[in-house]
């Protein structure tokens, strides 16, 4: 077994986050994992006394990350690998959805996740080593209706791993993307958010979409405990990927993507070079 390492891991109370403390943790590693409430925190520490660390916050309290970050680096040790779970969808069409949701989904999908790196980036930049996983979505390269504000977010958190990636790269940390496609985590169930159905115009397109995604939840092909296996293999990797799709959905849909864009460039590359001066 490789050496045990350090993992913070935002929203550990289910999905993505839960499966991979767990795995973490039977591996041999330590994790730190924030959680929303202190009876959550309390569950989270009995998975394994002595190496499962929980600590309470929500990723919008934005002036409550540097210090936990702070004290975690202090009274538990030096972080090896930053993962950036937490997070949730919001479903709805754009027109029939508030500002304020759009405004909630960044709050918590990027800037949270912002926030949280720039929280640990001193420490890794200081020891010229870590580990940074940032976990997007198929959803931050493709696009489906009725997820406009989770699509925007994940797209923005993808640019923002793929760039950083490029920053800390001469401080020998690595940044990955994760991009995971649908996956029997509660994303589709009781943590989505759903706006009201208001203008019947999208009734016909939009109904049945938002059936199936109802009914499609806890039914999806990917395994989340394989997800967080897949992942630790990652952080054991010399040489880690910018960005890593899992599911063979993900694979699916992005080759489709990748097609499709080449066969617009290929279409209207005249036009695209005819704006040259």
């Amino acid at each position: 077994m490789s050496r045990s390492k350090l993992l913070f891991i935002t929203g550990v109370s289910s999905g993505f986050g839960r499966a991979l403390a767990e795995e973490a943790l039977q591996a041999g590693h330590r994790v730190v994992g924030t959680l929303r409430n202190a009876q959550a925190r309390e569950k989270f520490e009995a998975l394994a006394p002595g190496r499962s660390f929980g600590r309470v916050l929500d990723v919008t309290d934005f002036e409550a990350i540097t210090p936990l970050a702070a004290a975690v680096e202090q009274e538990i040790g030096a972080v090896d690998v930053l993962v950036n779970n937490a997070g949730y969808g919001h479903e709805g069409i754009m027109e029939e959805s508030p500002l304020s949701e759009a405004r909630h989904q960044f709050d918590v999908n990027v800037f949270g996740a912002v926030a949280v790196i720039k929280a640990f980036l001193p420490y890794f930049r200081q020891r010229r080593a870590g580990q940074v996983l940032n976990i997007t979505s198929m959803g931050g390269f493709i696009t489906l209706p009725g997820i406009s504000y989770y699509c925007g977010s994940k797209f923005a958190l993808q640019g923002i791993s793929e760039t950083l990636s490029k920053e800390l790269k001469p401080f020998n940390i690595s940044v990955t993307a994760i991009q995971p496609g649908s996956f029997r985590t509660d994303w589709a169930g009781r943590s989505m958010v759903r706006s009201p159905r208001t203008i019947s115009d999208y009734d016909a397109s939009f109904g049945p979409v938002r059936e199936t995604r109802a009914k499609r939840s806890g039914h999806q092909p990917g395994d989340p405990q394989k997800a967080a296996q897949a992942i630790l293999q990652l952080i054991n990797s010399p040489a880690p990927p910018a960005s890593l799709l899992l599911g063979s959905d993900a694979v699916k849909f992005v080759r489709e993507k990748l097609q499709q864009m080449n066969t617009d460039i290929d279409a209207w590359e005249a036009l695209s070079q005819s704006t040259d001066g």
